[in-house]
């Protein structure tokens, strides 16, 4: 007797009555457009503050941003600016500069997310064709996953942490693990914990995780802010960080302070290619406009958090922790510590969500839309990414996959670049998005592959190759040429935003133009959509409910 949900029938999703596919081999209900009853990023129509009347959209945006700003990454990365050799002054002008910039592509991709409703996996296929968008796709889907195994161990240093501030024994647990394993078994079992503590949030929808973001983006800032009054409490600025000074000179500060702009750059230039996987969510347009100002304030505040309290850290214990969990590591007070750590805890939870768990689930969607929707997307992504990739083999040992990770930008860059040239420039806006649910609709291009795409990453991606290959493996030698992969980021973006301009201006793909765009609600009848609650969703997400059942 065979066990039904072994085969693989019982897996299958069922097409929902709105889906602009023809069948269920190209889309399912989650990578369908946002119908207008689930783009409810903000609980409440308006909230007042001080007598005016402020759209929540802004204000989940602002938690959104502080959230996913206040991570270890970003601290890392302004930390790791001191060790470089620049000094703060050098550092926070570098962080301005990059964040700044961040805005300006994510606030360009976001609002086509506003207006077509699609994810970015199906937004792809209007500029890379239907099969050759699959490249980029995978491509940030693979790198998420990878991400989602290494940030899910840093979890697992905030459980060691805070399981040390109680229980100061934990340090002493013996170890049963062979050393061959890259592991002990006090971490191990901490990584479970974060792992099974993470887990239930991957279940719960996209419309619902919001209210984790706006957690985090409350709680983190101000335990952030606590520890920069105890940095120039213990080590006043004119001691620690307004007394440092710039160890390199000439040349080798310029291409350290560009070194250090493009890593502040890749940190979330990559948002700009998949954000409309979350701002297909948002209840009107408008709600992007404020992105331009909180991207850079949100994220040189939290930068210059790292900055200070890593300066301090310099004084205090004689090295640049960049590592936050380090430096806590050194604390005598346990209550502090475990504080803190905790709240590092729940900046790495949403940030491996948002930024890992639901951008490899909208990719895996979109490869396997027949059986996978963003839910199981996310559970495969905890076992791939969490398990099957094993983090701490790779933070162990392989440096140079590290390096391969880091350099994933030379790929985002042109990606990024060819979505905004293809979207505003080229077709200024006029998009049909029920073709793109067509395998043998108007972007087919040429058997599937726009090749304008194709020969722009192929001209704009090659000449950083050598960079990134000696990031790898250092004892190759390839020249000053390697400096172009120090600043990827900027030249794939730029070099790919002019080529792919220049060959779509020469080559028009006039098949692909439309005289006006043709929208998911010029589609879907306003009677289809309707208002829901949460209760609403998860019925939905279950398969307890159908759109049309909704009400």
């Amino acid at each position: 007797m065979t066990i039904s949900w072994l085969k693989l029938s019982a897996w299958e999703l069922e097409l929902e009555n709105t889906a602009f596919a023809t069948d269920n081999r190209w889309s399912n209900h989650d990578m369908d457009p946002t119908p207008l009853h689930f783009r409810t990023w903000s609980s409440w129509s308006y909230v007042r503050d001080g007598g005016q009347l402020l759209d929540s959209s802004n204000v989940f945006q602002v938690s959104y941003w502080f959230s996913d700003a206040s991570n270890i990454a970003v601290w890392e990365v302004a930390s790791s600016m001191l060790a470089i050799g620049l000094s703060w002054r050098q550092a926070l002008p570098a962080i301005v500069v990059a964040y700044s910039i961040t805005a300006v592509p994510i606030l360009l991709t976001g609002t086509i997310g506003t207006r077509l409703r699609v994810p970015f996996s199906v937004l792809s296929r209007s500029s890379f064709g239907f099969w050759f968008s699959y490249f980029p796709v995978v491509t940030r889907g693979i790198i998420a996953m990878s991400w989602f195994g290494i940030q899910t161990y840093n979890g697992s240093e905030c459980i060691y942490q805070m399981l040390k501030a109680i229980w100061p024994s934990v340090a002493n647990v013996p170890n049963h693990i062979p050393a061959s394993s890259n592991t002990t078994s006090v971490g191990m079992m901490c990584y479970l914990l974060y792992w099974l503590l993470q887990f239930p949030f991957m279940l719960l929808s996209p419309q619902q995780i919001r209210y984790l973001f706006m957690a985090k983006g409350v709680i983190v800032p101000f335990a952030w802010l606590a520890m920069v009054v105890w940095a120039f409490i213990k080590v006043p600025p004119s001691v620690g960080l307004f007394s440092q000074h710039a160890s390199v000179q000439g040349s080798d500060l310029s291409w350290a302070w560009l070194t250090a702009l493009n890593s502040a750059l890749s940190l979330y230039c990559g948002y700009a290619v998949n954000i409309a996987d979350f701002t297909r969510y948002a209840t009107h347009e408008r709600a992007q406009y404020s992105q331009a100002i909180i991207i850079p304030v949100a994220f040189t505040l939290c930068s210059f958090a790292g900055l200070a309290v890593t300066s301090a850290g310099i004084v205090l214990y004689g090295s640049a922790l960049w590592d936050p969990l380090q430096l806590i590591n050194q604390w005598d007070n346990r209550a502090a510590a475990f504080f803190a750590s905790f709240a590092f805890l729940l900046t790495t939870i949403g940030t491996n969500i948002s930024a890992n768990a639901l951008v490899a689930a909208n990719d895996l969607t979109v490869c396997f839309p027949k059986y996978i929707n963003i839910r199981r997307g996310q559970v495969i992504c905890a076992l791939i990414g969490g398990w099957a990739f094993c983090p701490w083999e790779v933070l162990a040992k392989a440096s140079g996959f590290l390096s391969f990770l880091s350099g994933y930008t030379i790929f985002i860059g042109p990606f990024v670049g060819i979505m905004i040239v293809d979207y505003w420039l080229i077709h200024k806006g006029k998009i049909d998005v029920p073709a793109m649910y067509q395998v043998d609709g108007r972007y087919r291009y040429t058997y599937g592959v726009n090749w304008r795409a194709l020969a722009t990453l192929v001209i704009c991606i090659a000449p950083a190759m050598p960079g990134l290959i000696h990031s790898i493996k250092p004892s190759i030698n390839v020249g000053g040429i390697h400096n172009l992969f120090a600043i990827g980021w900027i030249f794939g973006f730029w070099s790919a935003f002019i080529v792919y301009y220049v060959l779509s201006t020469l080559f028009p793909a006039r098949g692909t133009y439309v005289e006006k765009a043709v929208l998911p609600d010029d589609v879907i009848p306003p009677s289809a959509s309707c208002d829901s609650t949460d209760e609403d969703v998860e019925k939905l997400d279950k398969g307890h409910a159908t759109p049309e059942t909704v009400s």
